[in-house]
C-alpha cells in the first residue's frame, strides 16, 4: 500500500499541471450569457475592476470555483468592504499583481509603479481603459495584460475577454475572445 502511494505521489509531482484562467474587467454590472459561457470551464476567473454592482459580483462568483476581483473608480463603497484595490498572489509559480487602475508599460501609475518595483511581479494585470491590451515589459520584467471590457458601457467598440493557462511559472495559450459590438446587449 505505501509502494502505490509512493508512485502516485510521484506521479503526481511529475504531471503537467497547469491553471486555466479567465480574465474580465469593466463589467459595468453586465455578465451577458457569453461571457459566463467562456468562463465556465476556467480554474479561476479574475475581474481588473469596475464590476459595477454586488448583484454582478455575485453572478461571477456562482460561474467559478475561485474568483480574484479588485474594485475599480465606479465601484462603491458595496464593492470597496468585501474587495480590494491592489491584490498580489502566486498562481502555480507566477507572481501577479492586479489593480484597475494601472496604466501601461512606460506609463504606469504612480501607485501601480511603486508596487511593481516593490513586489516584483512575473503579471501585472489592468483594467480601467476598456481597451484590450498584452504587452512585455522587459524593463520591470514582466508581461502586462488589460482583457479590455466585456460589459456594454463605456466607449470601446469591442466586448473582449482573455483566456490562458499559467503553467509552472509561465502565461501559455494566451487568448483574446471577442465577444461582438459593445452596443449589442445579450439576454
Amino acid at each position: 500500500m505505501l509502494y502505490v502511494f509512493t508512485e502516485l505521489s510521484s506521479f503526481l509531482i511529475n504531471e503537467c499541471v497547469f491553471m486555466l484562467i479567465g480574465l474580465i474587467s469593466d463589467t459595468h454590472s453586465y455578465l451577458g450569457p457569453d461571457v459566463r459561457k467562456h468562463l465556465k470551464d476556467c480554474d479561476e476567473i479574475w475581474h481588473g475592476g469596475d464590476i459595477g454592482d454586488l448583484q454582478t459580483a455575485e453572478e461571477i462568483e456562482a460561474i467559478g470555483p475561485a474568483v480574484r476581483m479588485v474594485w475599480g473608480n465606479i465601484d462603491g463603497h458595496e464593492l470597496r468592504v468585501p474587495f480590494e484595490k491592489d491584490l498580489i498572489w502566486i498562481s502555480e509559480g507566477l507572481k501577479v499583481y492586479m489593480t484597475h487602475i494601472g496604466g501601461y508599460p512606460g506609463r504606469y501609475s504612480k501607485h501601480a509603479y511603486h508596487i511593481i518595483k516593490k513586489e516584483q511581479p512575473g503579471l501585472f494585470i489592468s483594467g480601467h481603459s476598456h481597451i484590450l491590451k498584452v504587452m512585455k515589459d522587459a524593463q520591470n520584467n514582466l508581461l502586462h495584460m488589460n482583457p479590455g471590457a466585456c460589459g456594454y458601457k463605456g466607449f470601446h467598440k469591442f466586448r473582449t475577454i482573455l483566456k490562458f493557462e499559467i503553467n509552472n511559472g509561465k502565461v501559455e495559450k494566451l487568448r483574446a475572445i471577442e465577444l461582438g459590438l459593445r452596443g449589442k446587449v445579450l439576454v
